[in-house]
């Protein structure tokens, strides 16, 4: 992609996972990043504003991440925004189940906080993890 990644949505039920992210992708990746709880709330989010990155974790109480990314895909201005996830289930069963909703790969949890901005660049590049 020839513009540099800067606004990234995350979305994740989990507090300290959270808290993680954004400490890793806003002081140390320096990105602009935007948090969510739910797939309700991302979505609401998105109604105001356009990140050029979304990752999304796996598993969440009512609308998980898969349901959130078919929610997604159901906005035209919306549909071209890669979306990753962030999950603890990143065997290569599930990685090809997650690409083949349309994610561009999977971070695998846990991750590194201090390597997470890379990987994320990575992925935007399209060399990232898969």
């Amino acid at each position: 992609m020839a513009e540099t990644l800067n606004r990234i949505l995350y979305v994740d039920d989990e507090p300290d996972i959270r808290a993680i992210v954004e400490l890793s992708l806003r002081h140390v990746g320096g990105f602009d990043i935007r948090m969510a709880e739910s797939g309700a709330r991302a979505l609401e989010i998105l109604d105001g504003w356009t990140p050029q990155m979304i990752l999304l974790d796996a598993m969440m109480p009512t609308m998980d991440g898969p349901a959130t990314l078919a929610a997604i895909r159901e906005r035209a201005d919306l549909s071209a925004i890669p979306i990753a996830f962030m999950t603890a289930k990143a065997q290569p069963s599930e990685v090809a189940r997650f690409k083949a909703l349309g994610a561009i790969g999977v971070i695998a949890k846990p991750f590194d906080p201090m390597g997470l901005p890379g990987t994320v660049r990575a992925l935007w590049g399209g060399t990232g993890p898969t």
